[in-house]
């Protein structure tokens, strides 16, 4: 059975009755009952209508099945898997090192993050801990692709909803952002930037420099921004009130990220479980409190504000010394396993890592963020117009080839 066919009941922990032990059962069917007849509220007849699978505001070939009463949305199911990736699979045949620059390909929008978490989940297999500076450079240009991520889908996010500026606004900037990496590593997208023990290219003469040019050039464009869209009377409509989700159903869905802070939960891996350098540098936590489409884009706006602020102080002390920890040729690492999760700029990415003392991972299970966020769409969807659909599913900020890794 797929986890789309289940009827899944939940029992959890009530994070908001705040008593230990105090457990509530959460009854609720996650798929579509295409062949239950709903209370129509307009008189019409039913329609099943499919969104996608080639549709240009999935964000990918994501096939969205639509249960509608006139243009009132009674119910969804996400069909996925188009993409054929296989990538865990292919992990059983590679060499540790050789299945890094495969993780880029995930979400390949955060390829830097992608990256930051397979190489630090084989580095806790190996009980190896990368230098100081290496960890301060994997934070800089972490924080640089969450910028570049929350831009393009920002850019996007607003094309889907009809303003057409913005992307325009997000693209120039991020330029800015892929140039950096482009002189660091070679690549502008999928960056393949670390290795297992920390960084196999030093920072470039001037890079420190750049950075902090970037800081300083692109935080006032955070204010324009805004100015284009957080009192603009038509994206306030399209965007409030729309696609709710309460803190309590994200917990209960595994909803991590952007989507489960502006529901109100305080809760980022970088400060609940620092990794990297986190522990050294002093941010905040945005949460919304409504848990629509307007708090999320809220929510990841202040998010790219942040990143400023701790690029701007990891740039400032970057210690010296060496960016790669005494790590063998051949990486066979003791038969065991380990789970290690990163904040990426869509929620929780972790790796799962089974070995058995050979040179090739025996098993990787990834937890992409986006695959378990997206099985929130159909809760928060019903009840919404057809064009909420659209605005809700640019909110999740998914990528199909973390989906169908």
């Amino acid at each position: 059975m797929s986890f789309y066919e289940e009827t899944t009941i939940h029992k959890r922990m009530d994070a908001t009755a705040g008593a230990a032990g105090s457990v509530k059962t959460i009854d609720r069917t996650s798929h579509l009952e295409l062949d239950h007849h709903d209370k129509t509220f307009l008189d019409t007849n039913e329609l099943v209508i499919n969104m996608g699978p080639q549709h240009p505001a999935t964000h990918g070939v994501l096939r969205v099945i639509l249960k509608l009463d006139g243009e009132k949305v009674l119910g969804t199911e996400c069909v996925i898997g188009y993409l054929h990736r296989g990538v865990e699979k292919i992990a059983e045949h590679r060499t540790y090192t050789m299945f890094n620059p495969y993780v880029d390909r995930m979400d390949y929008v955060a390829a830097v993050s992608n990256g930051l978490g397979y190489c630090e989940a084989v580095e806790k297999l190996l009980n190896v801990q990368a230098p100081p500076r290496a960890n301060y450079i994997r934070v800089i240009l972490t924080e640089l692709n969450r910028l570049a991520s929350h831009m393009l889908w920002l850019g996007t996010h607003a094309l889907d909803i009809g303003a057409i500026t913005p992307l325009f606004y997000t693209f120039r900037d991020r330029e800015e952002i892929l140039k950096i990496f482009e002189k660091y590593c070679g690549a502008r997208l999928t960056t393949h930037a670390f290795r297992i023990g920390g960084c196999s290219y030093e920072t470039y003469d001037g890079f420190e420099r750049e950075v902090v040019n970037f800081v300083n050039f692109v935080t006032p464009k955070i204010d324009e921004y805004e100015e284009l869209l957080t009192t603009n009377r038509i994206w306030v409509e399209r965007t409030k009130g729309v696609g709710p989700i309460t803190a309590r159903e994200c917990v209960a869905l595994g909803v991590t990220g952007p989507v489960l802070r502006a529901s109100g939960v305080k809760w980022d891996l970088r400060k609940a479980q620092p990794y990297a350098a986190y522990s050294d540098f002093d941010f905040d936590i945005p949460v919304g409190e409504n848990g629509d489409t307007y708090d999320r884009y809220l929510v990841r706006m202040q998010e790219m504000r942040q990143s400023l602020r701790i690029i701007e102080q990891a740039v400032g002390k970057i210690p010296a010394g060496p960016i790669m920890a005494k790590v063998p040729k051949v990486i066979k690492p003791a038969v065991g396993e380990i789970y290690h999760s990163i904040e990426a700029p869509k929620g929780e990415l972790g790796y799962f890592i089974v070995s058995d003392g050979s040179t090739q991972p025996y098993r990787i299970r990834v937890r992409p963020p986006s695959f378990v966020n997206l099985q929130a769409l159909d809760m928060m969807v019903r009840g919404q117009l057809v064009a909420d659909v659209i605005a809700v599913i640019g909110t999740l900020d998914i990528v199909l080839g973390e989906v169908d890794r």
